[in-house]
């Protein structure tokens, strides 16, 4: 059993899963867990986790902060996936907390998110996507132990591609701009933190004005304060270049969907963010069907009769109907961490700003509210430099540190693992190193 979720809340449904996963170990299957160590923090106790341990469960932390990586915090494992015994695997949006269960004492409702059942050789896919990712933790997986897709018999006749991305690849950003442009018919995407860049918007109108039925499904009340903010900051561009957008109703919509033409479809976990784009690890199926992507669209349209759509009126953004703000207690049951939502708001207005001042490209009006709250924070950040100097100081000085014993233990690190540079030969280390190795002088080796 290989299991990598984002989130694992020590909760009803969390005790679930772990009673589920120690009985597995405690009977004597591999029983592999990865979590992402910023998503789950606070989530669970120290208790939690000795009885994975107590169990037989390999269960390992992503991405936590050490000395040697001192920023490699910021990259996240947002994968959701579960894989068994190389013969089903199951890929979403899904993380392992009660907000994903309805409450019927409280009359919460559950939260609205989408995950997809794959058998066949794509399992294989999925099971690399977690290898590559537990690599990244300590000792690899042993090869014998990752099936091979050839040695998985076929289960029925869907085309699907299993796609893991890693930071810095932006091959979802490249597959959904892709999209946008080759639909003819429809377009529907559901997202839970929309916060779209200027090229992706772009692709959007640009598809809605050359007639394609563009609609974007968002949650009414985002778990993240200040998200659902930034995501609202750019549906006028998006509404008045044609693209309709809808807000849905319950207490969130954490689906991550696209569905064109009633032939193509995503489902995983990346949203529309720069985040996901760019800086995490995700996980998504891109499936070629037109039977799925019919139950797609039939979804889309049921989650419809639960949404409100947003409409432009006297250059105001308004609702059909008044929603209740939420409480301070609801935020407090349902919040969780999402950092990488707000993370992608803060990216995407330093980018407005820089943008604006270096000329480097055009700023557009979907951009105007973040370019004014970008410039009110730095603002605001200098007056309290000059008002309160040790308020900025502060937290520079802590940060300046932190980076700097990291430097000083990595260049430790490295020249005690690799030795002195040799002295005096007039020729530098890798010069050397390439004579000792045969090779022609100045010649590199591969590394």
């Amino acid at each position: 059993i290989h299991f990598e979720t984002y989130i694992l809340h020590d909760d009803k449904i969390g005790k679930v899963f772990a009673e589920a996963l120690c009985e597995r170990a405690r009977a004597g299957v591999k029983v592999r867990l990865l979590v992402d160590w910023l998503g789950s923090l606070m989530k669970s106790g120290p208790g939690f986790w000795r009885s994975f341990a107590k169990a037989g469960v390999d269960a390992r932390s992503f991405g936590y902060p050490t000395i040697d990586s001192p920023l490699g915090w910021v990259s996240r494992d947002h994968r959701k996936s579960l894989a068994v015994d190389g013969r089903v695997a199951f890929v979403s949006g899904l993380c392992v907390g009660d907000e994903w269960l309805p409450n019927e004492k409280t009359g919460r409702e559950a939260q609205r998110d989408t995950g997809v059942m794959i058998e066949g050789p794509a399992v294989a896919d999925v099971e690399a996507a977690f290898a590559e990712a537990w690599a990244t933790t300590g000792e690899r997986l042993p090869i014998d132990e990752l099936p091979d897709a050839a040695s998985i018999a076929a289960c029925g006749d869907v085309a699907l591609r299993v796609i893991p991305t890693i930071p810095a690849t932006a091959g979802v950003f490249k597959l959904d701009q892709l999209v946008a442009s080759v639909a003819r018919e429809t377009l529907w995407i559901t997202d839970a933190y929309f916060v779209g860049v200027s090229a992706y918007v772009r692709a959007l109108i640009a598809a809605a004005q050359d007639g394609v039925d563009v609609r974007m499904l968002v949650p009414g009340t985002v778990d993240v304060f200040g998200v659902g903010a930034m995501s609202r900051s750019g549906f006028r561009a998006l509404l008045e270049g044609g693209v309709r957008i809808f807000e849905w109703n319950g207490p969130m919509v954490h689906a991550k969907t696209a569905v064109a033409d009633g032939k193509w479809a995503r489902v995983g976990s990346s949203n529309l963010n720069i985040t996901s784009w760019f800086g995490n690890w995700e996980l998504d199926v891109a499936i070629e069907d037109e039977g799925f992507g019919r139950q797609m669209m039939e979804t889309f349209e049921r989650d419809l009769e639960n949404s409100t759509e947003v409409v432009l009126k006297e250059r105001k953004l308004f609702t059909v109907e008044r929603r209740r703000k939420p409480r301070m207690e609801d935020w407090r049951r349902h919040g969780r961490s999402t950092t990488r939502a707000a993370a992608a708001g803060a990216i995407r207005m330093g980018r407005t700003l820089g943008a604006a001042i270096t000329k480097r490209r055009e700023v557009g009006p979907a951009e105007a509210i973040n370019l004014f709250w970008s410039s009110l924070i730095f603002l605001g950040l200098g007056v309290l430099a000059l008002w309160v100097p040790k308020a900025i100081s502060l937290p520079f000085g802590i940060i300046a540190v932190w980076f700097a014993i990291a430097g000083l233990f990595q260049s430790w690190r490295l020249y005690y693992r690799h030795g002195r540079v040799p002295e005096a030969t007039g020729q530098t280390a890798e010069r050397v190193e390439d004579k000792r190795d045969g090779a022609h002088p100045g010649q590199r080796r591969p590394a």
